[in-house]
């Protein structure tokens, strides 16, 4: 739920901040609403695709070495961190090997890491999440720490709601590792270039928010990996 404006960290306490919070202060039973349909939401659907879970840890393990799941810590609301759930799809400790923005063709991918990241299966790890309270199921997508020192201070509005698993800039940028390959400069140019650009999608998104937006949201995201 919304916090108090005493009581958002102080890095938050800034006018830029200020006229998304009053937006979304005005809207605290559709947030009320938001997290009740992420806890019941989240609940059912790990019910139902446990057997996938099951498989995708084996296949996972077979096919090489390290965890079932891949926990980065990322930053969730108010500046949080947290340790995302991702079915692991590169090798073990691949971050240390490598950036940490992962790109086409990139070395550090297992072979049934390419077809599990194809159909995004390895997103599905987030359902623990959302239930945990950590995210939602639309949001800005979570950051890993090194990032979020980056943003200005009309982008801190993005922590007054949980990261997301899906967003209006993650259907725009989904095709972002093209993008990428052609620098030399990888996280300079995320940080740069396609952070500030997201942004501007997820901080539109707090402004027009509603529950049949994100709905709709939802209803794209499924379109685009299908497409």
């Amino acid at each position: 739920m919304l916090r108090k404006w005493e009581d958002l960290p102080s890095f938050m306490q800034t006018e830029s901040v200020r006229e998304y919070y009053e937006i979304l202060n005005k809207k605290r039973m559709q947030l009320f609403f938001k997290r009740l349909f992420d806890i019941v939401a989240s609940f059912l659907m790990l019910i139902l695709i446990s057997p996938i879970y099951l498989i995708l840890a084996i296949i996972i393990k077979l096919d090489s070495k390290g965890p079932v799941f891949y926990r980065q810590t990322r930053i969730t609301a108010y500046g949080k961190e947290f340790r995302i759930h991702k079915f692991r799809t590169m090798i073990d400790k691949a971050d240390q090997k490598g950036t940490l923005i992962t790109l086409n063709e990139d070395s550090r991918v297992t072979r049934v890491g390419k077809f599990i990241r194809k159909i995004r299966l390895d997103e599905t790890g987030q359902l623990i999440d959302i239930l945990e309270g950590n995210m939602s199921f639309v949001g800005t997508r979570p950051e890993v720490p090194k990032y979020v020192k980056h943003y200005s201070d009309e982008m801190n509005a993005t922590l007054l709601l949980p990261a997301g698993v899906t967003s209006n800039a993650s259907i725009e940028y989904k095709d972002e590792d093209d993008i990428l390959k052609d620098s030399k400069a990888h996280e300079k140019t995320y940080i740069e270039k396609i952070l500030p650009e997201k942004m501007k999608y997820n901080l539109n998104d707090i402004k027009e928010f509603s529950l049949f937006r994100e709905l709709k949201i939802m209803i794209k995201t499924v379109v685009a990996v299908i497409k």
